[in-house]
């Protein structure tokens, strides 16, 4: 009779046991055996609920899918002499992968004696991560390999902000409150001010 190595349903080794024992075992505790190392020898099943097993094993690819997004880096290569219309289009290629929350590796390319003023390179580094500070943070600062200068931004969260909507909305509201929840002023002033003294009765 064919035997199988036993999990119980705690992740308890239960030992090697013949495969209708590992069945009744199952059903007993109103549980599946299912095999989860068919190529060993003997194979390995476990005692568990296959439906809820499914479940956490598809919330398990689901969660490696997210977190392969979320490391996904998009490069933007630029020249330490770019021209200023080059360099406006590429900056806004990163502005768009930060807004997706893409991290972003931007890499410097030296040629020739270009390589003699590295710190060319750094400064048009750091004017990118200052222009695009409210979009990216800078995750890995300037480094240079070879005859490349990389640095990686990352995206950040943008603040949460009131729309003009809204706050048209609550000076709407604001207009609309009754008048009488507003305290008149005019009685309060008139009971505050000193009173007039009274004319004097004439003796004739």
């Amino acid at each position: 009779m064919p035997q199988v190595r036993l999990i119980g349903a705690d992740g308890e080794q239960l030992g090697i046991v013949d495969i209708d024992d590992a069945l009744k075992r199952a059903q007993d505790a109103d549980l599946d055996l299912v095999e989860v190392a068919p190529g060993s020898k003997p194979p390995v099943t476990r005692l568990l609920d296959y439906s809820k097993y499914k479940y956490e094993q598809e919330q398990k690819k689901k969660a490696a899918r997210k977190h392969q997004q979320q490391v996904t880096i998009r490069e933007m290569k630029l020249r330490p002499k770019i021209a200023t219309h080059d360099y406006e289009t590429k900056k806004g290629h990163i502005l768009r992968f930060l807004k997706q929350g893409q991290k972003v590796k931007v890499t410097i390319m030296f040629r020739g004696r270009e390589m003699a003023h590295p710190e060319r390179g750094e400064a048009l580094l750091r004017k990118v991560a200052d222009e695009l500070a409210e979009f990216g943070t800078v995750e890995q600062h300037p480094s240079q390999e070879g005859r490349n200068m990389t640095m990686v931004m990352a995206a950040v969260k943008a603040p949460v902000r009131r729309s003009h909507k809204s706050e048209d909305k609550a000076a709407e509201d604001k207009a609309e409150q009754p008048a009488a929840e507003v305290a008149p002023a005019e009685p309060v002033a008139e009971a505050e001010a000193a009173p007039e003294p009274s004319p004097k009765a004439s003796t004739g």
